[in-house]
């Protein structure tokens, strides 16, 4: 299992300090829409100025016709910089295996991951946007993700195993609201501890607000490596 720590601070300087406090951890940087929109391209450099063996998850969920996630799938792999991005699986299984096929032959391409159910979802509201219950849906959105040679999907840890079950156990999942030791949840619905992801097969742990908002994140996630 691996840790990957989100990077959501309201800036890039910000951000960039607590990198700096972990740098020497094996670990992977989250980097979503907040500070991808302000501060780019320069902002995965000057991740990588830190430490070049950090990982780069490029956390933006592509979500569009199949060409054009295609397009920007493209230009991501080319950055080499990235070293994981997403896409969303209710983009359907012509989208993606478009996206596989555009960045197939780029060299050290990145891993790419599938979006399911995202966690702030509760089983309620999920249905009525899907019209199927979470864990049904999910399961068969992981189908359709293996099944166009996408590397994985972001889930829930609750929906995980179920999905490597359905698939292999080689196929990825990234669970993103994880609360290590039991913290407040805040605007996550589906969160889960750390056993319960070792229980559950999780690959990847996502964890902000847990570190990010410790008086010591880098105790916490020495703490937290310590753990998985």
């Amino acid at each position: 299992m691996k840790l990957c720590v989100s990077l959501d601070l309201p800036s890039a300087k910000e951000n960039l300090a607590l990198v700096e406090q972990i740098k020497d951890f094996d670990v992977w940087l989250k980097v979503g829409f907040r500070s991808y929109i302000r501060d780019g391209k320069k902002f995965l450099e000057d991740l990588k100025a830190i430490n070049p063996n950090f990982k780069i998850f490029l956390d933006l969920k592509l979500y569009d016709i199949p060409n054009t996630m295609a397009d920007a799938a493209q230009e991501i792999a080319q950055f080499g910089l990235v070293d994981m991005f997403n896409v969303h699986a209710s983009s359907g299984k012509t989208a993606m295996n478009t996206v596989m096929d555009r960045i197939k032959d780029i060299a050290n391409k990145p891993l790419v991951l599938a979006v399911t159910a995202l966690t702030s979802f509760d089983n309620e509201e999920f249905k009525s946007v899907y019209n199927e219950d979470i864990e049904t849906k999910a399961t068969k959105m992981a189908i359709d993700t293996f099944e166009s040679k996408v590397d994985g999907v972001v889930c829930s840890a609750f929906e995980s195993l179920d999905i490597k079950n359905n698939t292999s156990n080689e196929f990825i999942t990234l669970c993103p609201g994880i609360r290590p030791f039991g913290e407040d949840s805040g605007d996550q619905k589906r969160v889960a501890d750390i056993p319960f992801s070792k229980e559950n097969l999780v690959d990847f742990i996502v964890v902000g607000r847990p570190i990010y908002k410790a008086e010591n994140p880098k105790e916490v996630v020495k703490k937290i490596l310590e753990n998985i």
